[in-house]
């Protein structure tokens, strides 16, 4: 017998697809602040493939910079796979040998699902600051438009890091009868004061830039807030990393040099890889959803006060799954911890991990043994439970 540990293979080479929703006369998207969207453009993915009774589907939300491209390839000279490929595909925690995976872009985005860069139909030019704002309820919701739209009466589970972990709390509570459960990754309830600041500081860095010209800034003979959008991605950025991960990775070595320039040059590593982050990612992404995307992660609060938060729980049924990490400052573990606290005082049917990472923020990004056998092991009870209902009571831990 070959005993040889195989490595988990990749799902290829994949098409992003879209979903073209709320099209018929009447129908529109209606959002938090009042205001209704139609029609509505969805960019997703799949991988695996749907059973039979289409029991066996997943739906993975994407953190703030994230897209629907989470595994596999585009194609072969890609340089780099989707966001979350080490944990999506045949032998991997999300295990498309088992599930069929669905991430799609979110509201508000700028990878082709509707956004401020989209056409506005009112005007034919980009909605530019026309967009109205939304919140991430707005994003369940479409993705429930999504999810309909696929015919599929119930997910196995919904799982998101970061403000995907915000998106899939949201579904626990708006769509209890449309998941078996939730994986909550490196999130939070709700945005602390601090996070609001480096939320508001980033936007200002954006806002203040002399191209932004108040959002309206496409077009190809026009300069966009690069400058402003890079800076917004730098200061955020070092908030994913954690100091020790900072300092394994780059301490105070020094960039192509050998000695200090006596000015303002970038004398150290870790300012030229910070310049590469900002200047990278203004080539994929827009000023504009940053903006967006970032104030409806300030607005999240689904348990303002008792009664609302007593009101919220009654009708959730999900099994949720609640993961931190140990070096994460951004959504540090009190934030999760809050939460789980939350939950069991409601009763609901709650686990929670915290994993040790030099990683920060960004670990539940980086591969990690423990934390993937965990993911795995969880989704595969909920298999097990999906398939063989009966038996469910010999699954639970």
């Amino acid at each position: 017998m070959d005993t040889t540990k195989q490595t988990p293979q990749s799902v290829g080479i994949v098409a992003t697809q879209y979903a073209h929703l709320f099209t018929d006369e009447g129908s529109s998207l209606a959002l938090d602040c009042e205001a209704t969207l139609a029609p509505v453009q969805v960019a997703y993915e799949t991988y695996g493939h749907l059973n039979a009774d289409k029991s066996n589907a997943l739906l993975i939300c994407h953190a703030l910079s994230g897209n629907a491209h989470a595994a596999g390839r585009h194609h072969e000279d890609e340089r780099k796979p989707g966001w979350w490929d080490n944990y999506i595909g045949p032998g991997k925690p999300f295990d498309t040998d088992r599930y069929f995976i669905i991430c799609s872009n979110n509201l508000g985005g700028c990878d082709g699902t509707t956004g401020p860069s989209s056409i506005n139909p009112a005007t034919g030019r980009p909605f530019g600051l026309q967009f109205p704002m939304i919140t991430i309820a707005d994003m369940a919701r479409l993705q429930k438009a999504l999810i309909d739209h696929l015919k599929i009466p119930k997910l196995l589970a919904v799982a998101g890091g970061s403000m995907g972990g915000m998106i899939a709390l949201q579904w626990a509570l708006d769509y209890p009868d449309a998941l078996q459960a939730v994986i909550i990754i490196a999130s939070t309830p709700r945005l602390s004061a601090q996070n609001i600041a480096f939320n508001a500081v980033a936007r200002q860095a954006i806002m203040v830039d002399p191209n932004f010209n108040g959002g309206d800034y496409y077009g190809d003979d026009v300069e966009r807030p690069v400058n402003g959008l890079a800076l917004a991605r730098m200061i955020a950025h070092i908030t994913y990393l954690s100091e020790k991960g900072l300092h394994e990775k780059f301490g105070r070595q020094l960039q192509d040099r050998k000695q200090l320039s006596y000015g303002f040059e970038r004398d150290f590593a870790v300012e030229s890889y910070l310049h590469y982050q900002g200047s990278s990612f203004v080539k994929k992404f827009d000023a504009n959803t940053y903006l967006y995307i970032t104030k409806a992660m300030d607005y999240f609060d689904p348990f303002p006060d008792p009664e609302t938060t007593t009101k919220r729980l009654q009708k959730v049924t999900a099994r949720l799954l609640v993961v931190s990490f140990d070096t994460d400052w951004r959504f540090d573990t009190s934030r999760s911890k809050e939460l789980v606290k939350l939950l069991n005082w409601h009763q609901k049917n709650v686990t929670f991990e915290q994993f040790h990472s030099i990683h920060g923020h960004d670990a539940f990004l980086i591969d990690d043994p423990l934390y993937m056998e965990s993911l795995g092991s969880f989704l595969k009870r909920l298999h097990m439970e999906s398939r063989h209902p009966h038996k469910a009571a010999l699954f639970k831990p």
